[in-house]
């Protein structure tokens, strides 16, 4: 992935000119603080109001707090803008020194442009490499050999079959092929059932298709597809969108699923106005306990030959990382220690066990009191895994990809179009 020099340059040294047109980062900003003080760590997190797990990062907060007594940690606090919040800071060379984000997007350059600092020999120095499982090191080493952050979160994708829904409409089982998944989705058309619900307007919808392009896709296959954004080259990649618009036009999506989000989808779900649902394991951590008693976890039905043996997951180790800054390595002394404190297999732990997180951090805790994250991590070698996209397509395709994917869910779009659609996302000129 190349990057704009434009770019490269101002988030690898900052800006005086973005500085200057940037008044309010000075003064009254957040960021004003975030190199000053050398008792203060600034990080800036998605933790800290509904994203599940900021109870559990508060309290652990704390108990750092109380171990190191000398030392504050101030947390700035934004949702999915923390992306472009960081990079303005980082213009104003007022950034935060640790960021707490996802490897999606905007952040595949960071590290790249210097905008982040590889943290690979910091990972060696601290000793904490054998605390990261081994696949997550590779997600997040880019090609360059360059470890961008710290892994932390990681996150099971897999299906969710409401068995009670199924059963009402007359589907003795959890369909395992596509023809039983069409045959399903029309018994439970015929009760007034939601067969399979779907943010077809934003990123789950994505996942949800791109999963299903997949079906006839080896992953070295599926890597040239996304990074390339060549969805008419291959048989298999013309073979998967053909799946697609022959699951989705006989009618397996919930309707108008081009408009729903994923607010719409976990809603349908969790009050079963709908019996499926492809949902990473936060949200499966949300299923309330009745529909959570009657749900079970398997994998994405597949068509006759799929280049899979079994119905398919999504995985990523990606989730949440703990990146330093430019500023970061001034205060390293600091940063070392709040990271090793979150390393700690109890803090691990209680991640977990209190929020039902999945962790790309070697541990023996189970989800126990989130029953559908944990069958979700003993799915072993029932399911196959498919490729999440999200570290191979271009940043500037990845909106436009959104878009595309709600054209993809429109009924009666041909997949000739559903082609057309998700190649114009990667055509930024």
């Amino acid at each position: 992935m190349r990057s704009s020099l434009s770019r490269r340059g101002f988030l690898a040294t900052g800006s005086g000119l973005a500085a200057a047109a940037l008044p309010a980062l000075s003064g009254c900003s957040p960021f004003a603080s975030a190199d000053s003080d050398p008792g203060t760590l600034i990080v800036h997190t998605q933790l800290g109001t509904t994203a599940p797990g900021s109870p559990t990062y508060k309290a652990v907060v704390e108990e750092f707090h109380t171990e190191h007594p000398g030392l504050r940690v101030k947390n700035l606090v934004n949702g999915d803008d923390l992306p472009q919040v960081y990079e303005t800071s980082r213009l104003a060379r007022k950034e935060p020194d640790v960021v707490m984000v996802n490897l999606y997007d905007k952040t595949l350059a960071w590290t790249e442009v210097g905008a982040t600092v590889d943290v690979k020999g910091y990972l060696d120095d601290w000793g904490l490499r054998e605390r990261v499982l081994p696949a997550a090191l590779e997600e997040w080493t880019d090609s360059e050999g360059r470890l961008r952050a710290f892994p932390y979160f990681a996150t099971n994708w897999p299906v969710a079959y409401n068995t009670t829904l199924l059963e009402r409409a007359g589907v003795g089982s959890v369909p395992t092929s596509g023809d039983q998944l069409i045959g399903a989705a029309r018994k439970l058309r015929s009760k007034g059932i939601a067969p399979v619900t779907v943010g077809g307007n934003d990123w789950t919808g994505q996942k949800l298709l791109a999963q299903i392009i997949q079906t006839f896709l080896t992953p070295d296959e599926a890597r040239k597809v996304y990074a390339s954004g060549d969805f008419s080259g291959s048989r298999g990649v013309r073979e998967g969108i053909d799946y697609f618009v022959e699951l989705r036009d006989a009618g397996v999506f919930a309707d108008k699923a081009q408009g729903l989000t994923s607010d719409t989808m976990t809603t349908q779900y969790n009050t079963e106005a709908a019996a499926i649902q492809s949902a990473m394991s936060s949200a499966l951590a949300k299923v309330p306990a009745r529909t959570a008693g009657h749900t079970a976890i398997g994998g994405w039905p597949l068509a006759p030959g799929a280049a899979h043996d079994k119905p398919t997951i999504l995985r990523s180790y990606t989730l949440i990382g703990f990146w330093i800054s430019p500023n970061g390595v001034r205060k390293i002394s600091s940063v070392e220690k709040f990271l090793r404190f979150m390393y700690r297999p109890e803090v691990v732990s209680r991640f977990i066990t209190e929020s039902g997180r999945d962790m790309a951090l070697v541990t023996d805790t189970v989800s126990k009191d989130f029953p559908l994250v944990a069958e979700a991590q003993r799915l072993g070698g029932r399911v196959g895994q498919v490729l999440l996209p999200d570290l191979y397509v271009p940043p500037t395709a990845t909106q436009p990809l959104i878009t595309a994917t709600s054209t993809a869910f429109t009924r009666g779009t041909s997949a000739a179009a559903v082609r057309s659609a998700l190649e114009s996302a990667y055509r930024t000129d």
